[in-house]
């Protein structure tokens, strides 16, 4: 579990203390249970059929000026699928990469097994499959040349066990990258999250996803709507408040994402929150005037708090493959980027990426998407989402 939402206890809850009469209570409701579950199951008493409490608003609810396709969408995406064991929940994730395990690991296996030995006929195929898988030349190249030296120092000659040193190779690049999420958090005040990235790989959809998974760790989260081009960015991010129980700092269309921001963190501090999640616009990382308003939103978020923004989440779309490099560099220089998350995974071939952007960002993948679900945006693992490519559990 990432540590951002390790549940947060009192020290009255880490150590909880019972007068003597609530022990007897106690004592006597498990005797109770005991009793129960040893009778006959004729003469037992049906348990009462559990009630829903949760309330979810419908799509028609919002009075934001969204088109019926974003409502209709938010509210499938919003909609908790059924909890399942660690087990199934590896084998989702498995089954959501399943377009690019074709790409990249069944081509790989069709190739082993057609061959004897390891020759230059090989490499050249296996460097075709992998650029194809979207790791990049570079990426690529630095594998192959790995596998090259191993070949000449008589390490590896057997190409079924090429699989498992492409393997290693690939949990290395992202392993590499990885650093403790705790280590962003702040010893005190609201941990202040900053979400940047360009329009249409789905910010304000993480952002409602990684509200729910703060809200289920018992935290208090704050949404600042500082994307303040679009309404319709504003009623969206607000519909998600509502699903979450999350309140909205937000203001009239047009107004100064900053200011947004600056009263957003200033009603944080005074209201004792644990987390502020900031969405930002979605601009294009080649439009210099828009990443200009990014660094003064950073500069001002760090007047009001000191150390603030605690996280830089960059949210790419995996499906723009190489492209998503491009662009995470471009912000980087922008706003120093904290942590990566990767969405739209189970729909492209392209997964690849996730390796090609750990090895050349040096930058923590914090959640990969693997669905619409609402607990489809995965804390990232490196070794299960390697073990789930290649599908060993």
């Amino acid at each position: 579990m990432l540590g951002w939402f390790k549940k947060k206890f009192t020290k009255e809850e880490e150590t909880p203390s019972f007068s003597p009469e609530e022990q007897a209570r106690e004592s006597a409701a498990e005797k109770e249970t005991t009793v129960a579950h040893s009778l006959p199951e004729e003469e037992r008493v049906p348990d009462q059929a559990p009630v829903a409490t949760e309330m979810q608003p419908e799509p028609g609810e919002s009075t934001g000026p969204l088109s019926e396709q974003e409502d209709e969408e938010i509210a499938r995406e919003s909609t908790p699928s059924s909890s399942s064991p660690a087990s199934s929940m590896f084998q989702r994730l498995s089954k959501r990469l399943s377009k690019t395990k074709e790409s990249l690991v069944f081509r790989m296996d069709t190739l082993f097994l057609g061959k004897k030995e390891i020759d230059a006929e090989l490499f050249d195929e296996l460097e075709e499959i992998l650029i194809t898988a979207d790791l990049g030349i570079s990426t690529t190249m630095e594998i192959l040349d790995d596998a090259r030296k191993q070949v000449k120092r008589n390490d590896l000659s057997d190409p079924l066990l090429l699989k498992g040193v492409l393997k290693e190779k690939l949990r290395s690049f992202i392993t590499e990258s990885d650093k403790p999420a705790e280590l962003v958090m702040p010893e005190s005040g609201p941990f202040v999250i900053m979400v940047v990235g360009v329009n249409g790989v789905g910010k304000t959809t993480t952002i409602g996803k990684i509200t729910n998974k703060f809200k289920k760790s018992g935290q208090s989260v704050l949404l600042v709507a500082a994307d303040t081009f679009r309404a319709a960015a504003v009623a969206q991010l607000k519909i998600w408040g509502e699903r979450n129980e999350a309140e909205v700092v937000a203001q009239h269309e047009g107004a100064d994402p900053s200011a947004v921001v600056f009263d957003g963190i200033d009603q944080a501090i005074a209201e004792n929150y644990d987390v502020v999640i900031v969405d930002t616009a979605g601009r294009l990382h080649t439009q210099v005037n828009l990443m200009e308003e990014l660094k003064k939103i950073n500069r001002v978020m760090g007047k009001r708090l000191e150390g603030a923004p605690h996280e830089v989440l960059l949210v790419l779309d995996a499906t723009t493959g190489q492209n998503g490099v491009s662009q995470a560099k471009l912000f980087n220089e922008t706003v120093p980027i904290t942590g990566l998350a990767l969405t739209k995974l189970d729909g492209t071939a392209k997964g690849g990426i996730v390796a090609t952007v750990c090895r050349e960002l040096k930058i923590p993948i914090r959640f990969i998407g693997i669905g619409e679900q609402i607990d489809d945006l995965r804390d990232f693992d490196a070794d299960e989402f390697i073990n789930a490519l290649f599908g060993e559990e």
